[in-house]
């Protein structure tokens, strides 16, 4: 949400009209190593549209080592060094109360009630960051309550924190890998535009890079805004035949040179042109009205089971 007005226009149009650039289906190198999936089966449909209370812990847990059943990495990998990780079994946080106490120590809800999100500033739409109508953490993950009340459509763009003391940016790095584990109701309307964006918010000068983005009710893509783009278009983006509505693990790794972009182990595209090489901070940016806004009826769920994070050695 920390942007420019160019920034903002070249946001609307990637969303907008998005041209594919690489096919999906590259083989993942070796680094890409992911943890081997639970022998636990298929996770159980989730209502679209229930309240974060109408939703029991037993649907989302098909096992109690992962609620997607996919575990979280644990540990070093070549080349990168992990300094942070999230499978949220510190405790369950009712909508209002996150991060409070369990949380409080790697999170940050990151925006006040009532911040304007991308929309909202380039198109006077109404809908922003509601944080405290959004956020809860229930039967092993963080549950985004996406809505609408009194016509403003409601979002939110929690950051994780690498220390307990971290002050904004949260979680600043000169290069890292980002892994996140999510599913979410098809929800035409809302997206989700999971950054890194530039700690010093000169935006188009120093990137953007996003993965997972979409609208809820679409398929998922990467997109790659190089230094120094005209207005901050995307440089690249990477097409994918896939939906929000079943677990998928995203992984963003970012270093000298390169951003490589994988989705359940699978390279699907890599950009090595005007690639961010300034400090950058990572966020679970969900949102709303690029391009249309949601219906007013429209309300249902964002689950992350996972977030872990790498910087590079």
């Amino acid at each position: 949400m920390e942007t420019s007005r160019g920034h903002l226009m070249a946001r609307f149009l990637v969303a907008a009209a998005v041209v594919p650039v690489l096919a999906f289906g590259s083989v993942a190198c070796a680094s890409n190593a992911t943890p081997a999936r639970s022998a636990a089966p298929a996770p159980a449909a989730l209502t679209a549209g229930s309240s974060p209370s109408a939703t029991s812990a037993s649907a989302l847990s098909p096992s109690a080592l992962s609620p997607s059943g996919e575990a979280m990495p644990v540990g070093d990998l070549p080349g990168w060094t992990q300094v942070f990780t999230e499978d949220f079994l510190s405790g369950n946080v009712p909508v209002g109360g996150f991060p409070g106490a369990a949380y409080g120590a790697k999170w940050s809800a990151n925006y006040a009630d009532g911040t304007p999100d991308t929309a909202a500033q380039l198109l006077q739409s109404r809908s922003g960051y509601y944080p405290s109508k959004v956020l809860s953490v229930s039967g092993g993950v963080l549950d985004m309550y996406l809505h609408s009340e009194d016509g403003v459509s409601m979002g939110a763009a929690p950051a994780p924190k690498l220390t307990p003391a971290s002050e904004r940016p949260y979680n600043s790095q000169l290069y890292g890998r980002y892994s996140v584990r999510f599913r979410a109701d098809a929800l035409a309307g809302f997206k989700a535009a999971w950054l890194l964006w530039p700690d010093s918010k000169q935006w188009p000068d120093d990137g953007e890079i996003d993965f997972p983005e979409g609208d809820l009710a679409a398929h998922i893509y990467a997109a790659m805004h190089g230094t120094g783009s005209p207005d901050g278009g995307a440089v690249n983006v990477f097409h994918t035949p896939f939906t929000f509505a079943s677990w998928h693990t995203a992984t963003t790794e970012w270093s000298r040179g390169r951003v490589r972009f994988f989705l359940d182990g699978t390279l699907i595209g890599t950009s090595t042109a005007a690639v961010p090489d300034t400090p950058m901070h990572y966020l679970l940016q969900t949102e709303s009205c690029l391009p249309a806004c949601p219906e007013p009826g429209t309300s249902g769920h964002v689950y992350v089971d996972w977030v872990a994070i790498w910087k590079k050695d």
